[in-house]
């Protein structure tokens, strides 16, 4: 599993838990994520952006340098681009489905729609194809 790390009580994912697997796993494609874990890791990134927005924006009214708000919300969605891709992808391998599905993104509306669905569905119970269950207690 490539050093996935489960810190599960049987419960889902703690905020913080979340965040640490999130950022430790970063490049971590296989397993599987709870929905706790992929929502507080939504959570985080939307807390986050509206820090680096207030911050940064504010900074630029001041320094009157709109550059500076750009290039740091660039580099804000840079770094959090391939976390969130490796949540949402292990978020599907919990329901039983591939992460390739995640492409249906580019499908106007109904793409979305399907993984919003999705990604509030309740995880398969027990083993799936794509490893043990993150919530199963040991």
């Amino acid at each position: 599993m490539s050093g996935y790390v489960n810190r599960s009580s049987g419960r889902g994912r703690s905020f913080a838990q979340a965040i640490d697997i999130c950022l430790q796993n970063y490049v971590g494609f296989a397993g599987r994520a709870p929905r706790s874990e992929y929502w507080y890791w939504t959570l985080f990134c939307a807390l986050l952006g509206l820090v680096v927005g207030f911050v940064f924006g504010f900074l630029a009214i001041i320094l009157h340098d709109r550059a500076l708000y750009h290039v740091a919300t660039a580099a804000m969605e840079l770094a959090i681009l391939l976390p969130s891709l490796t949540v949402g992808i292990r978020r599907l391998h919990d329901i039983n489905r591939s992460g390739w599905w995640l492409l249906i993104t580019f499908v106007p509306l109904a793409g979305g729609i399907l993984l919003l669905v999705w990604f509030c569905t309740r995880g398969t119970t027990g083993q799936n194809r794509f490893g043990p269950d993150p919530l199963a207690e040991y």
